[in-house]
């Protein structure tokens, strides 16, 4: 038995429950979780904007230590310290093949049922089946994971640092390193101060950028961006931020443009923030059946880039590694992301906060 915390009907807090776990089987790896991240991705799932089977555990962002291993697994081993990867690629789909593992097709359908590979879950409740968000189930005491989703890093990293590595330091400092490729003494918007967000900001100055402007509308948020190398602020709560960022940039607008809420009316203005033929990045996530109202004529006169990014387009067993170096060679903060610590039970007092805007990273700490 394992105590997770486990969303029964949308809309509702998450119930923590005692489920029974089934050993791994061929190609899985059971991971003692000891550090989990509180996701905006999680809360959209809660919310009933992301449609998934119930009920389902959820979490993706964690870290913890490998407990067995199933029969053909060769990456890890028992005691090896992991970081979960939610999108364990396959290596054969087309996307795979031209080198996006972020967008395989075999960990999308995944995403889509709720399930390990073969179409069934470990997790149980009562004889019937309970789903794993994103094949991680990461709010749970213990989870099993396909072995291309426990990613073996160094020892020397705590688990709560390392776990934010699995989803919002990768997908911030991945959306500026690989997606957008920000040049040295480009020009740089982040709109959204929060765990991704703070982390396309530091992303952004590891890249040399030479102006990075925060956009928020929480004031201690946006005075925490300068920690991590923002130059300068706008509280869009205040003044209009598309027309303050314009002023920045003597009315050019930014060479890329950053959004990190999900928010429809933000992604329309990071795009018209952004200068002709610049950047604009939609690292949000938007519930499925909402649009974005740009300016038909710009696209053509304006020849701006608008791109999306999936885990910032990274490659998580090459990817993870690299930014745990970076941190422990002092050149990534992760300590300052993390807000406030959880025990499980307090999961839905994270989520409020979440909500709320309080926390830019709330973490779940497991018990020994």
């Amino acid at each position: 038995m394992v105590k997770a915390a486990v969303l029964h009907h949308y809309g509702e807090p998450l119930a923590i429950e005692e489920l029974d776990l089934a050993a791994p089987r061929f190609g899985e790896v059971k991971v003692k979780m000891k550090a989990a991240g509180l996701c905006h991705s999680d809360w959209h799932v809660v919310q009933g904007q992301l449609p998934l089977p119930l009920p389902l555990v959820l979490g993706h962002e964690g870290a913890g230590i490998v407990e067995e291993v199933g029969e053909g697994v060769t990456s890890v081993q028992a005691g090896d310290h992991v970081v979960l990867n939610w999108v364990p690629s396959c290596g054969r789909c087309p996307y795979c093949r031209l080198g996006r593992p972020d967008l395989c097709e075999a960990a999308a359908r995944l995403t889509a049922t709720g399930t390990l590979p073969d179409g069934t879950t470990r997790f149980s409740l009562g004889g019937k089946p309970v789903y794993q968000f994103l094949t991680a189930g990461a709010f749970s005491e213990r989870t099993i994971v396909p072995e291309q989703a426990a990613i073996p890093i160094r020892r020397d990293v705590p688990f709560e640092l390392a776990a934010l590595i699995s989803c919002s330091v990768m997908t911030g400092v991945g959306a500026v390193i690989h997606a957008a490729r920000v040049r040295p003494g480009s020009t740089v918007a982040v709109i959204g101060a929060g765990g991704v967000g703070f982390n396309i900001i530091q992303g952004a100055a590891l890249a040399g950028a030479k102006q990075i402007i925060a956009i928020d509308i929480v004031e201690e948020k946006l005075t925490m961006t300068k920690t991590f190398g923002a130059t300068h602020t706008v509280n869009a709560g205040d003044e209009d931020a598309v027309s303050a960022v314009l002023d920045l940039t003597d009315g050019l607008g930014v060479d890329y443009a950053f959004e990190a809420i999900g928010r429809p009316e933000t992604m329309a203005d990071a795009y018209n923030m952004t200068r002709k033929a610049g950047m604009t990045v939609i690292v949000g996530i938007a519930a499925p059946h909402e649009t974005v109202e740009i300016n038909a004529f710009s696209l053509p006169s304006q020849a701006k880039t608008l791109t999306g990014v999936w885990l910032g387009q990274g490659n998580p067993p090459v990817d993870y590694p690299k930014l745990l170096d970076l941190y422990a060679a002092g050149k990534l903060k992760l300590e300052p992301l993390i807000s406030a610590v959880y025990a499980l039970e307090q999961i839905n007092d994270g989520f409020a906060a979440l909500k709320s805007g309080q926390n830019i990273r709330g973490l779940i700490r497991f018990e020994e």
